[in-house]
């Protein structure tokens, strides 16, 4: 049995949802509240029952990798815990906010940490900052979770990758990254896609 933290949805948003990548660096008060809210408003919820109830908004913390003016671009596994991601590129590294988390004080740092050691190795240290959110009620795994995009610099690059929620990971330029996710034939996340849209943003907060 997991349990996964939760903000009910009518204390997370005002009236207004928000919808696709709000960048800190043109949304910082509202990103502000979104945050504070994400920290202060949540408990932990069987994710059986949370994966059901778009009442409930899963806190997922999502982290982009960048190296130089190319981000890391991967491909979830089959064997990922979500069927609805399977085999989907993802610019993405992240996953639900477990209780173990929450002893270490900010809780999405340390998840977003745990899901850094968790799917992918690097031969430096990975500092991984808030950079915007994420939210998308446009399909069934989009309006059970809201995002809270992190995003870190190395400058290496990948030494291995954790055969568990992965089948590969390799650094792509921008441009192809915004080909891809603009071309409807390609199998991408969605949240992926959103952000890759103002990737930008991104590059320029970290």
């Amino acid at each position: 049995m997991e349990f996964v933290y939760v903000v009910k949805r009518a204390d997370l948003f005002d009236e207004r949802c928000p919808h696709g990548f709000l960048p800190r660096s043109t949304h910082g008060d509202e990103i502000g509240r979104y945050l504070e809210r994400a920290r202060s408003r949540g408990f932990f919820l069987e994710r059986r029952h949370a994966e059901t109830d778009p009442s409930f908004q899963q806190i997922i913390p999502y982290v982009v990798i960048l190296r130089g003016s190319e981000v890391l671009l991967l491909r979830r596994s089959k064997k990922g815990g979500d069927a609805r991601l399977h085999d989907k590129l993802s610019i993405g590294l992240g996953g639900h906010i477990n209780p173990p988390d929450a002893r270490d004080g900010d809780l999405l740092a340390a998840c977003a940490r745990r899901e850094l050691d968790e799917e992918v190795g690097f031969d430096e240290v990975v500092t991984a900052r808030p950079v915007g959110i994420i939210n998308d009620d446009s399909n069934p795994v989009g309006a059970v979770h809201f995002g809270v995009v992190h995003a870190a610099r190395v400058a290496k690059g990948v030494a291995r990758v954790r055969r568990g929620e992965l089948t590969e990971a390799s650094f792509v330029p921008l441009a192809e990254l915004k080909t891809l996710a603009a071309d409807p034939g390609v199998d991408m996340e969605t949240w992926s896609r959103l952000i890759a849209e103002g990737i930008e943003r991104v590059v320029e907060a970290v």
